[in-house]
């Protein structure tokens, strides 16, 4: 018997995905490894969505900054002019846009070209760049990130506004989630990872597991765990951090459920 599929999004964004797998007949473990939670003081960011006229383009670096930016977009119709815009990195943001009831018939949407490769570098290369000289752009993002995407439209001459929009951390290693942890060490199991910054979360969780564990070499069960990620990046975190079995899939669920479908 197949073991477990660990899924490790914040869990608004796991409980989906976690039903699609139990429809294919696996065993369902939601791990969430980022913990997502609102800014105590929105008054910047509904002040800047509150001008959303003024740019040429947004551009939403993950779902999670999709739904905090839409909390604050009661009434999308009404509120998002015309001729703005939208950018992401990949199909789950896709999925989140039009869960808000945005979708490319209504919104120009950029994303990049090849979904194995859904970051913020191809998404500058799928841009016209060179149309944003001069013209303000908004990225809608958590407190902390990668620069790379603002340097770029600032490249092109762009006035960027990086605005966050929520608030993420790595969750506490309670004795309930040391537990489970451990547990799911025990057998061979699917880890579905959708963040780098997820990723070495859960080896810094580790080790703080490993001191608390005398004898138990938690780094090394996991290393031997198998990951499936839908990002160069992510796939390039693991390698570093030891994982030896690593299947890329590119962006979106489907590959995502395809790659698990197609386990021996």
């Amino acid at each position: 018997m197949p073991g477990a599929v660990v899924i490790t999004r914040p869990r608004a964004q796991a409980l989906p995905l976690a039903e699609r797998v139990a429809a294919l007949g696996r065993r369902a473990e939601v791990l969430p490894l980022l913990e997502i939670a609102p800014l105590p003081d929105t008054g910047a960011l509904r002040a800047v969505l509150a001008r959303l006229h003024d740019f040429a383009l947004v551009a939403f670096v993950s779902p999670n900054a999709i739904d905090a930016a839409f909390a604050h977009i009661p009434d999308f119709h009404a509120t998002w002019p015309a001729g703005v815009t939208v950018a992401v990195v990949g199909e789950g943001s896709r999925a989140a846009l039009a869960a808000h009831g945005v979708t490319p018939a209504t919104v120009t949407i950029v994303s990049p070209l090849d979904p194995v490769h859904s970051d913020s570098e191809h998404l500058l290369q799928a841009l016209d760049l060179a149309a944003l000289d001069g013209r303000e752009v908004l990225i809608v993002r958590g407190e902390a990130g990668r620069e790379l995407m603002g340097d770029g439209f600032r490249a092109a001459g762009a006035r960027v506004t990086a605005m966050p929009a929520y608030r993420r951390s790595v969750p506490a290693l309670t004795p309930a989630f040391a537990a489970r942890l451990r547990a799911l060490l025990d057998e061979p199991n699917d880890w579905i990872v959708t963040s780098s910054e997820a990723l070495r979360g859960l080896f810094v969780l580790l080790e703080e597991l490993g001191c608390a564990a005398s004898g138990e070499n938690v780094v090394a069960k996991m290393q031997q765990q198998h990951f499936i990620v839908p990002h160069t990046r992510i796939a390039e975190t693991a390698h570093l951090l030891g994982i030896s079995q690593v299947t890329l899939t590119g962006s979106g669920d489907d590959r995502l459920l395809a790659a698990l479908q197609s386990r021996p």
